[in-house]
């Protein structure tokens, strides 16, 4: 009997491996562009959600509600550095989710921004079949394991397209659902905008994206870290240095305004000093390598 449970426990097993290598049938090349089609869908279609984000810089940590609307996503700053609002943060905070409530200007900014962001992660998807060559590497946790580096063939027309041209390293797709689960990459070489007058980027800069399956069909971003090197105009050099983390995901009804996001923001009470995840991140900034950002508002 026992020789019969070992052999099942191996059978299962070796089963299990088959049904995430079958995947390796298909060329690496082919298997992502099912998965960008994907993506694509998803993100033509995807839900509403209420989460936290947390994100720190050298000034310290600040943790975000954040809940996605028509209009874009809204946010209520609710930690610190780990600990509640002073009394005179939360009314700058009430201050200003009552501007935007107020102020078409600012609704139309923040609509306006979100579709952008939208517009910008969709031509990112879209550039990847075609801007890298593929390879498998391996399983990982129920992964297929791909390798990456730039197509020789393909020309590099936009910003986004010259940035993945210098970028090789790996990416990890979930076998069952094809889905992009992990993206890391590194700049290989120098990119030079305007024949470097406008900017470069630096080699030897990163990034690691996860991302994790939040419901039957949809996935989101679970932490973003982008580590580059940047000269903006020949005249400063400064490093965008980004770290990330989302959690605590939850559905919300489909086609809230941004009143009534606010409204569900005001009832929910944020986490407590001891719950917060923002104590353990690192990271903040902005600036030229907004390629990178792929996916973070979704």
């Amino acid at each position: 009997m026992r020789a019969l449970w070992a052999t099942l426990v191996v059978f299962t097993v070796t089963q299990g491996a088959c049904r995430a290598w079958s995947e390796t049938s298909i060329p690496a090349g082919q298997l992502v562009r099912e998965v960008v089609y994907n993506e694509l869908n998803d993100h033509a279609r995807h839900g509403f959600w209420r989460y936290w984000v947390v994100r720190q810089s050298q000034a310290g940590a600040l943790q975000e509600d954040q809940m996605e609307t028509t209009d874009g996503p809204i946010a209520r700053l609710a930690l610190i550095n780990g600990r509640a609002l002073t009394p005179e943060a939360e009314e700058q905070e009430q201050e200003r989710l009552g501007k935007l409530l107020s102020s078409r200007d600012d609704q139309a900014r923040n609509s306006r921004q979100h579709d952008e962001d939208e517009e910008r992660i969709g031509r990112i998807l879209e550039l990847l079949p075609t801007a890298f060559v593929y390879e498998y590497d391996g399983e990982e946790n129920g992964c297929l394991r791909l390798r990456f580096r730039p197509n020789p063939a393909d020309q590099a027309h936009t910003i986004e397209a010259r940035i993945f041209h210098a970028m090789s390293g790996t990416l990890w797709v979930d076998a069952r659902s094809k889905r992009l689960a992990r993206l890391e990459g590194h700049v290989d070489e120098n990119v030079d905008f305007g024949f470097g007058i406008l900017g470069r980027l630096y080699k030897g800069g990163w990034f690691r994206l996860v991302r994790e399956q939040v419901s039957a069909t949809e996935w989101k971003t679970k932490s973003l870290e982008v580590h580059m090197n940047i000269r903006a105009l020949l005249v400063k050099t400064f490093a965008r240095e980004t770290s990330e983390e989302r959690g605590g995901f939850m559905p919300v009804p489909a086609g809230m305004s941004l009143e009534q996001g606010i409204a569900l923001l005001d009832q929910v009470e944020t986490k407590t000093e001891t719950e917060s995840p923002g104590q353990k991140q690192s990271g903040g900034g902005n600036g030229l390598l907004a390629a990178t950002d792929l996916s973070m508002h979704r």
